[in-house]
């Protein structure tokens, strides 16, 4: 839609989606579809079961923790866990996979460990680790084998069969083990925002953890539990800082937000789910075989209420959610590069890791915000007039167009349309606004309708504007000073974040090269036949 925002064709090219498109009309449905095989049924029993256990967005959440399914979680509720930054523990990623592979051969370890015949001949980790990695698969497949699913499964039997040679688990070998592994299978999931977001926390945490200060302080000591406790608590909380610093950029280049406290809120947050909600639910799915699940689901519950009262306080915090326009790929790349630099490299030479991505936080920091943004259509018209303002040309039935166009203008204030601003001047067909940057007032000129135009009038009105902005062909004799954006235009650049100090044009397709899931056809213009020339508003000089 815009330069740096979500790129669906991409997706559905690599996820194998032809085409899109909508139905007029209410459905008839014909027959019931089969239920795409022997999984696919038991995944929707499963969630089916457990939403019929627990009701409202508690439900919905424990059926994504044991299905995989989090479609039927109230909006609020989702977009309070993304704000908070807890979104992470409703998708089936490395945080459950691991919880049920740990949980298995830890339970496979403690009663194999009963049987002493067994214990004495068989090496008990190895067993544990084979009946683990078995639980983490089919959980996998059960949850429906999404990519970022089978990775962290992937991670996760790595992890196990270290322990089992006697290993260090925690190595970044094993992490560019993983990470090869992906790439061979789906390369175009290195450029994704859930790869390197896995990655990044995971090499984050090997590389905390392998800092020889960090091993001093959680060496085995002569210390009371409490003063033990109190430790490890501060390696929690140091651990989940480094980790929200390594996404930052991440975050921010990919969906142009950061959760503030994000951290301290996946502090009680992860445990709260991998030592309370997922056993529990377990253990209700359990007990549910004998009619005696009901005290495990009152339980799992109240932990999911918790676990949304949480992302509701936090989010409702000022300050929670901070926005950013969109960074380039150059900034991106020296956060990329120093951080993997502090990650790789031991001692004080790793400190040089700072230097790049110092630069790019003064990069990041200069990053202007774009006076005005256009879509590949040209329907979508977003025009920055204050700090925390931004002006719409209209407000679809979805709020998809201006969230975008609010996120890639780094700004998290309330939309206003067009038509509600005082400093517009609007007819049926076109509004006019003077943008004032620096010394100088730019005007602006927005097509919005599809009748017929004066074109004597509509030359007039370019003349006087220095922007146009249309969704329809304009013709030649429209000759705005700066820039003409109309269908002839955005068919060949996409979409446009205009910078109107520094004149500079930022476009979709510089970013696109000739890939196969990016290919604009040129449109026939079509106009509406009939009717009076519309009115032009005269712009202020």
């Amino acid at each position: 839609m815009l330069p740096g925002a979500y790129d669906f064709a991409r997706t559905a090219w690599f996820g194998g989606i032809a085409a899109t498109g909508s139905a007029l009309g209410h459905a008839t449905v014909v027959s019931p579809a089969h239920g795409g095989g022997a999984v696919r049924q038991a995944q929707h029993a499963l969630s089916d079961h457990v939403r019929s256990r627990l009701d409202g967005s508690p439900g919905a959440i424990a059926a994504a923790f044991a299905s995989g399914d989090r479609g039927a979680i109230a909006a609020d509720d989702d977009q309070a866990m993304r704000d908070a930054g807890l979104t992470h523990l409703l998708s089936i990623s490395g945080l459950h996979v691991s919880a049920v592979v740990a949980a298995t051969y830890l339970l496979a370890m403690s009663i194999l460990a009963l049987w002493p015949w067994l214990a004495l001949r068989v090496r008990l980790p190895l067993v544990a680790a084979a009946a683990g990695a078995l639980a983490g698969i089919a959980y996998t497949i059960l949850t429906g084998a999404e990519v970022p699913t089978v990775r962290s499964c992937i991670g996760a039997v790595l992890f196990l069969v270290a322990l089992a040679l006697g290993r260090d688990p925690l190595s970044l070998r094993m992490v560019a083990v993983g990470a090869l592994f992906v790439m061979v299978f789906w390369p175009e999931a290195v450029v994704g925002p859930s790869f390197q977001m896995s990655f990044g926390a995971v090499i984050a945490i090997v590389a905390l953890h392998g800092a020889e200060p960090v091993r001093r302080f959680l060496a085995l000591r002569e210390e009371t539990w409490v003063a033990r406790l109190i430790r490890q608590l501060a390696m929690l909380l140091s651990t989940g800082v480094v980790i929200e610093l390594a996404l930052l950029p991440i975050g921010l280049f990919h969906f142009h937000r950061a959760g503030v406290y994000g951290a301290l809120a996946n502090v009680i947050a992860i445990p709260l789910t991998t030592f309370g909600s997922m056993p529990l639910i377990a253990l209700g799915l359990l007990l549910d075989s004998i009619g005696a699940g009901a005290p495990a689901w009152w339980l799992a519950g109240k932990s999911l209420e918790g676990l949304l009262a949480l992302a509701h306080w936090t989010a409702a915090q000022p300050g929670a959610v901070r926005f950013m326009p969109a960074m380039g790929n150059g900034t991106f790349a020296l956060f990329l590069a120093g951080s993997l630099w502090l990650a790789l490299w031991t001692g004080r030479v790793r400190l040089l890791g700072f230097a790049p991505i110092a630069v790019a936080s003064v990069a990041l920091a200069a990053v202007p915000t774009p006076d005005l943004l256009i879509s590949g259509d040209g329907r979508n018209v977003g025009i920055t007039v204050g700090h925390d303002r931004l002006v719409v040309l209209r407000e679809g039935r979805s709020t998809f167009a201006s969230d975008s166009l609010r996120e890639l203008a780094g700004l998290d204030g309330d939309t206003v349309v067009i038509d509600d601003w005082p400093g517009a001047r609007c007819t049926p067909d076109f509004c006019s606004i003077v943008l004032e940057r620096g010394s100088a007032g730019h005007v602006i000129l927005v097509g919005r309708g599809r009748d017929r135009v004066d074109e004597m009038a509509l030359a007039a009105a370019c003349e006087r504007s220095d922007i146009v902005v249309s969704e329809r062909w304009l013709p030649r004799s429209c000759r705005p000073r700066m820039l003409k954006a109309d269908r002839t235009l955005l068919t060949r650049t996409g979409g446009l974040s205009v910078d109107l100090e520094s004149r500079s044009v930022r476009t979709v397709s510089e970013d696109q090269g000739h890939h196969g899931w990016y290919r604009r056809e040129e449109l026939r213009p079509r106009y509406r036949r009939g009717g009076a020339p519309a009115v032009i508003p005269t712009a202020a000089t």
